[in-house]
């Protein structure tokens, strides 16, 4: 099983049930074939097939959404009838049209190829104290999708990652940890100048606490005051220093105004595209699987997608990558 893992340029299941997709999320080996896909280093597809109720359970789509975190690539099954009886979602995708995908995936593998990118993913974490910090709600699924994408399509992947409780298989990637904006911004900056892609997809602390207690803080007066300090602006610093023929990709989360805010951080920061999320959109923002963006360019294009997986949108925005600037 470890030869079988090991010589293959790609790991296709098709079908694959209900019960071997459990297995492969909580690595259970009990047969050939999970303990192949236990071995196995290539990339990783896989083709759902069962009744439509198997389908929308929320335990095998927590699965399919574990598996998809782990950067194998999941082909969504089709409509139609269904060996029950029933008729909707969960039918093996056709094998044409498995065909045309791995045609595409294998094509896709080589536009990035020889690219150094950088990814800042995660939330920033600011102490107040030993034991408390601010932060935020972001969970870094986004930038874990955008490093599985750059990575299947040949690029060399930097990853800066602030903390999150994904697992993720870091050996795939360059990977470095860390808490504080201070720390992200000076490991980012260490690597810049030699990358052809920086994408700052991290959620960075604006603001951290102007002085680090050295001990717990005490809970005393009915009122606490923490005085703030401006964090500095990763994106914005290291856009001064921007090469020529790089690319910048920048993320905006925005309430309100948010195509205005958005594209005045393009000419702020030397952007040449900003993934716009809002936090009003259904299916969009922190902790969920799924997103819908607007992508803005600094020719003055832009292109905006439906709510989808976040490993789906992190392959438009490489398609855009590819257009860079948009509208130009």
């Amino acid at each position: 099983h470890v030869e079988l893992g090991l010589w293959a340029d790609l790991f296709l299941v098709a079908p694959i049930t209900a019960n071997s997709i459990a297995k492969f999320a909580n690595g259970l080996c009990d047969n050939l074939l999970t303990a192949t896909y236990l071995s196995a280093r290539c990339p990783v597809i896989l083709a759902p097939a069962m009744d439509l109720d198997m389908f929308q359970h929320p335990s095998v789509q927590a699965n399919l959404a574990k598996l998809n975190s782990f950067g194998n690539n999941i082909l969504d099954p089709e409509s139609g009838e269904l060996a029950s009886g029933l008729s909707g979602q969960g039918r093996m995708m056709e094998p044409e049209n498995i065909l045309k995908r791995l045609e595409k995936f294998f094509k896709d593998r080589e536009d990035f190829k020889k690219k150094k990118v950088l990814i800042t993913m995660g939330p920033t974490q600011e102490a107040l104290d030993p034991v408390r910090f601010i932060s935020n709600h972001s969970s870094g699924k986004m930038g874990i999708a955008l490093a599985n994408a750059f990575r299947n399509r040949g690029a060399e992947v930097y990853v800066i990652s602030g903390p999150i409780s994904l697992k993720v298989d870091k050996e795939s990637f360059h990977w470095k940890d860390v808490k504080s904006a201070k720390e992200m911004y000076h490991e980012a900056k260490l690597l810049q100048a030699k990358m052809d892609i920086c994408v700052f997809a991290a959620a960075v602390a604006d603001y951290a606490p102007a002085e680090i207690a050295p001990e717990k803080i005490k809970k005393s007066d009915s009122e606490l005051t923490i005085k703030m300090v401006k964090n500095v602006d990763i994106a914005f610093e290291l856009g001064k220093i921007k090469k020529p023929g790089q690319l910048h990709i920048g993320f905006a989360l925005e309430t309100e105004n948010e195509a205005e805010n958005a594209k005045a951080k393009l000419d702020k920061k030397n952007f040449d595209l900003i993934v716009l999320n809002s936090m009003k959109e259904s299916g969009a923002g922190f902790q969920v699987d799924t997103n819908r963006v607007h992508i803005y360019g600094s020719g003055g294009g832009s292109i905006s997608s439906e709510v989808a997986e976040k490993s789906k949108i992190a392959e438009l925005i490489l398609d855009q990558i590819k257009l860079a600037p948009i509208g130009v």
